[in-house]
């Protein structure tokens, strides 16, 4: 298994966009674009592919000096479960220590509270509904 993450490249960006729509926005019914955002410009990104092929994205910000937070986190559909959401993570929480960032938050869909309670975060608090029906959770972990 020849597994590389790294940030897409030229036409690879169409695929990490796809990805990101067909497992976050596409189960709740939200229209092709709306798995983009202003945020997309100034974030860093991240795109897991094995042998080639693409099966995870995420998105690494800057919330203040000390905080990063991860973002727009997605497994290919039919690769769950196989490691690739937690190697994405490890990536994700590596470059965050070597920008210098002590924390890492992120807002969890319910139904992936339990995948970041495995990697050591800690629910904080409900944060919000997305689009007015998936209940996010704000979790925390430290990074030192």
């Amino acid at each position: 298994m020849a597994l590389e993450i790294r940030t897409p490249q030229d036409q690879e960006w169409d695929a990490y966009y796809d990805l990101r729509y067909r497992v976050l926005r596409e189960p709740l019914d939200q229209a092709r674009g709306s798995e983009r955002n202003d945020g997309d410009s100034a974030g860093i990104h991240f795109a897991l592919y094995d042998n080639g092929t693409l099966k995870a994205v995420a998105r690494l910000d800057c919330h203040d000096d000390t905080t990063a937070q991860v973002r727009f986190v997605a497994v290919e559909s039919s690769e769950q479960g196989k490691g690739y959401g937690r190697l994405i993570m490890e990536a994700t929480e590596q470059h965050a220590v070597k920008q210098g960032n002590t924390k890492m938050i992120l807002h969890a869909r319910d139904y992936a509270v339990d995948f970041y309670l495995t990697l050591d975060y800690t629910m904080i608090e409900p944060s919000h509904k997305l689009f007015g029906v998936l209940q996010h959770f704000l979790m925390e972990k430290s990074l030192v």
